[in-house]
Formats: C-alpha cells, structure tokens, sequence
C-alpha cells in the first residue's frame, strides 16, 4: 500500500534528525508571496553589485522551476551559534572580527554532505522520484521557505528566528518530486514592537523587516569588490569579514534555561578563528590567504578583499593606539598605497587609511 503523504513525511524528517540537523520541516513548493516585495527591493537597487538577484528573481519567486515535477521542499538548519545577547570579548586593536556563522568549518559542505545522504536514501527507497539539495547557493527563498515550513518567523532584520534556538541559524533543504505532508504550523511572529536591531546597525542598513544589502557590514566586506565608499569608513567597527550585531543585540539570542539541551552550536562550528591580525593580513600573499580560509566559508573572500578590509579597519581601530603600533600601521600601509602590484581597492583603502592615521596622530 502506498504511504500517505502524513507517513512520508515523518519518514523524511527521521532522515533530516538523523543527520543531524538542528530543526527539519516540509512545505508545499507554491510560488513565492513575497513577490512583490523582492521586485520593489530590486527596483530600489538594495542588492547593490549582486546582480545575480536580479538575474535569478523569477527562479527565486517560484522554487519549483528549479525541479521539473516538484511538489514538495523539506527545509532544514544547523544552529552555529549558542544564544547570548552579549558580544565577543574585546578585540586587540590591531585585530578584525569574523561574524559567527563563517568561523567553523564551510556550512555549504557540511550541511550539503548530509542533504545529499538523505536525498539518496529517498531514491533508494522511492526510485523514479526527484531530488535538488541546496545551501545558500540555488536562487530559492530560502528563509520564506523555512517560515512556510514552521522552522520560525522572519524577523525585523530578515533573518529567520526560532522560538527556543534563537537566529544563530544556517538554512538549507531540497526540493523533491515527492508529495510530502507535515503537520507542524508556521511560527507566529514575535518580534512584537521591539526596534533593537534597527536601532544598533551601524550603517542604517535595516527598516522593519528588510535590509539594504548595499549599506550592510556584511555586504560591504564581502559582496562589495569596488572601493567601499567613504561614508562608511567610519562604521566598520571591528568586523573585518561579515557582521553579527543585529543578532547580538536581538533579545531572541538571550540565554535561556534549556540553554544545556536547546540553542548550544554543533560541534562543526563550535570551536573556529574568531579574528584575524590586520597588519598580518595587510603582509599576506595568495598562499597564505587560501592556507587561513581553506576549511571556512571565508575562502570565497578575495585576498584583495581582505587587504582592503583591514586597511580601513585599521585606521578606525588605532585611533588611540601605541604610538610605535600606529608608526607601524602607518608604514605598512604606506607601502601598500604604493604598490603597483595592489588592486586598486587595496591601494585606495590604504591611502585613506594613512591619511586618516596621520590626521588623527597630529591632532
């Protein structure tokens, strides 16, 4: 006798808690109802240089184009993170921060390694049926998939929320020709009037529930590859790849009672570099980049990107330094200004840089 949808999809979530995934739920694989807003994000040119949003956007309204016959998405997370409002602990100076999610060891492969055992468990149970696992990579609404799959709410900084794990979540699924059913209720939103993350972007980047990639901490010291422009240099605080304030400062992140059973990070993410020196990062070559990224979804940061970064952050972050720390910076960044062997972004980055230690010193 055929399995029910009911049954089919209870097998497929044992497969999903098997591997380990933090939460696992299905939804059905409607268009998107969010439409609209993605056309007017677009149109207002909030994704900055991501061009491939724009490109992808009918795929990413309908998640069923991209699996002829789909009917069904299972959505799963891995939770990187343990809750704690609080932020990292003081940096060194000449020290640039890592946002959480990239530290351990690359989300794409770790989640994907393990999408794809459940997905060839299904075949072999159910041959003739399709499979497409993807993580952050496929054009999918990802987030609006995981809601309509009850794995939490978008919350004002459109990141999706769990009620007990908090955000500190990676998302991934696979879409399946399937007719799964799932019994769980999309989560209520709880955001209620709290404005926090709003309030502590330090670029202005967030409105309620949506994001302006192209002033985001995140998108600037990864997404941008041109110059990033100056009326952000003084906003970078210590991130020197990514940034996490809009959760540190989300009270849905705060530690809780079951923090021992719920919300702790699983062991890949558990134990990553959470900074980088900047004046080493200024002195790397490509082998040193690829040998410090090489097991990160950092890999992807260019080592011009890298330079670039630091060089900014360096001049933020030695405002009231050692005299002989600034000299130092102020040296190697020199050198950098001047080399014609640099990318242009890294050259310009350090310029600014010198220009703004050498102000700062003489005041």
């Amino acid at each position: 006798m055929l399995a029910s949808p009911e049954e089919l999809g209870r097998g497929v979530l044992a497969l999903c808690r098997e591997q380990g995934f933090a939460l696992a739920g299905i939804a059905d694989c409607s268009p998107s109802q969010r439409g609209d807003e993605l056309r007017a994000w677009l149109a207002a040119g909030k994704h900055g240089s991501m061009a491939w949003l724009a490109e992808t956007s009918d795929d990413r309204m309908d998640p069923a184009r991209l699996l002829p016959r789909a009917r069904s998405v299972v959505m799963v997370a891995d939770q990187y993170a343990a809750r704690g409002r609080t932020s990292d602990a003081p940096t060194p100076a000449t020290h640039g921060r890592i946002a959480r999610y990239a530290r351990g060891r690359d989300y794409h492969r770790v989640m994907k390694r393990r999408l794809h055992a459940v997905c060839d468990a299904l075949r072999a149970r159910h041959p003739g049926e399709g499979f497409r696992a993807f993580v952050d990579t496929a054009p999918v609404p990802e987030r609006e998939l995981a809601a309509r799959a009850g794995l939490g709410w978008i919350g004002k900084h459109t990141l999706l929320i769990h009620p007990q794990r908090g955000s500190w979540l990676l998302l991934g699924g696979f879409l399946t020709t399937l007719d799964l059913r799932d019994t769980a209720a999309e989560v209520a939103d709880h955001c209620g009037t709290c404005t926090r993350c709003i309030d502590a972007c330090p670029t202005a980047a967030i409105s309620p529930y949506s994001v302006d990639a192209s002033r985001c901490i995140s998108y600037l010291t990864i997404e941008r590859r041109d110059p990033i422009p100056p009326e952000f240099h003084g906003s970078l605080g210590d991130w020197l790849v990514g940034c996490d304030v809009c959760q540190e400062v989300c009270p849905h992140n705060s530690p809780r009672a079951d923090e021992a059973t719920v919300g702790t990070p699983q062991a890949e993410y558990a134990n990553g570099r959470a900074t980088f020196d900047l004046l080493d990062v200024l002195g790397w070559d490509e082998g040193t980049r690829r040998a410090r990224f090489a097991t990160s979804a950092m890999k992807r940061i260019s080592l011009a990107h890298a330079k670039r970064n630091a060089a900014l952050l360096l001049a933020d972050r030695l405002g009231g330094g050692a005299e002989g720390v600034v000299a130092a910076a102020i040296e190697r960044l020199h050198d950098l200004a001047w080399d014609a062997r640099e990318e242009p972004s890294v050259r310009e980055a350090a310029r600014r840089a010198v220009e703004r230690l050498i102000a700062r010193a003489s005041t």
